[in-house]
């Protein structure tokens, strides 16, 4: 494993620039971890344990689409932050409930500080419930998403060599888009194919890389 010395780099997953060129960080629990998971306890707690393993149930995937729709233009640690929030606020992301949310359902959560209250993003969040149901009818949201999976997998040793979207994620939201989805733009898709491992950009070097079980 390379001994690669920490930057002052903050990218987070989704998020990362063409100048980000750093690598791995040892932690103190002598793993070694890219930049953005290795000091904030909860991101690196995330890393080590969620991000990157798959998701196929249908609540666990349309959860994942919700957040990642919310984090756009802000960072994944404050959708982190307030997930548990979140998960109150739209009953555990149950499809069936969020489809059936109203305009004063809408109203509640734009007064709830627990939660990003953009009513652009809680719209579509409801929206996309009920797309996900008519889903239901092609195979289900799982096998939808799961369907764009690449023949290969990237394999970065830097964060500047993750990028931001691929033909995949580009192609995966255009076909949500046309089922109804909404706030599923490519870099969006991108950052949830990575999220739930249909891709793998963990750092060759990182002690999650091929952990997922999906591109051992």
């Amino acid at each position: 494993m390379t001994d690669v010395t920490a930057t002052n780099t903050t990218t987070e997953p989704g998020t990362a620039e063409p100048d980000v060129v750093g690598g791995v960080v040892l932690g103190d629990d002598g793993l070694a971890r890219p930049t953005w998971a290795s000091t904030d306890g909860l991101m690196r707690e995330y890393y080590d344990s969620e991000w990157g393993m798959p998701v196929r149930d249908e609540q666990g995937l349309f959860e994942r689409i919700s957040l990642e729709g919310f984090q756009a233009g802000l960072s994944w640690a404050t959708i982190l932050r307030k997930r548990p929030a979140f998960r109150e606020a739209f009953q555990g992301f149950d499809p069936d409930v969020v489809a059936a949310f109203t305009e004063d359902d809408v109203e509640r959560l734009m007064l709830n500080e627990g939660i990003i209250r953009n009513r652009a993003k809680i719209r579509a969040t409801i929206r996309n419930a009920q797309a996900t149901i008519a889903l239901r009818n092609e195979g289900g949201l799982v096998e939808f998403v799961w369907s764009f999976r690449p023949e290969a997998t990237p394999a970065p040793r830097t964060l500047s060599e993750i990028p931001s979207t691929s033909p995949e994620s580009t192609a995966l939201s255009k076909a949500l888009r046309k089922k109804g989805f909404s706030f599923v733009g490519p870099t969006t898709m991108f950052a949830l194919m990575e999220a739930i491992g249909i891709i793998d950009t963990h750092l060759v070097d990182s002690h999650r890389r091929g952990t997922s079980g999906v591109w051992s």
